[in-house]
């Protein structure tokens, strides 16, 4: 599961718009735009389906570890 915070930042790293990125996951735009501010938490296969295309346009996923926390890359 990805936090609001990391999807702004992972659309961001891809120049993508709530829009583009709820086009690309199959999603309404205001389940993006609620997911990022907070207001809710999709079910589970939207959270997914975001995640598969921003990882999709480039994004890579950093996990959590015992010195950090989760983050986002660009991929080579």
């Amino acid at each position: 599961m990805i936090s609001p915070d990391i999807c702004r930042a992972a659309r961001y790293l891809v120049n993508l718009s709530q829009q583009e990125l709820a086009a690309a996951a199959g999603v309404a735009r205001s389940t993006v735009a609620e997911f990022e501010r907070g207001a809710r938490v999709p079910v589970t296969d939207n959270v997914t389906a975001m995640r598969k295309a921003l990882e999709a346009a480039g994004v890579t996923f950093i996990p959590a570890d015992d010195a950090a926390g989760p983050g986002v890359r660009l991929r080579k």
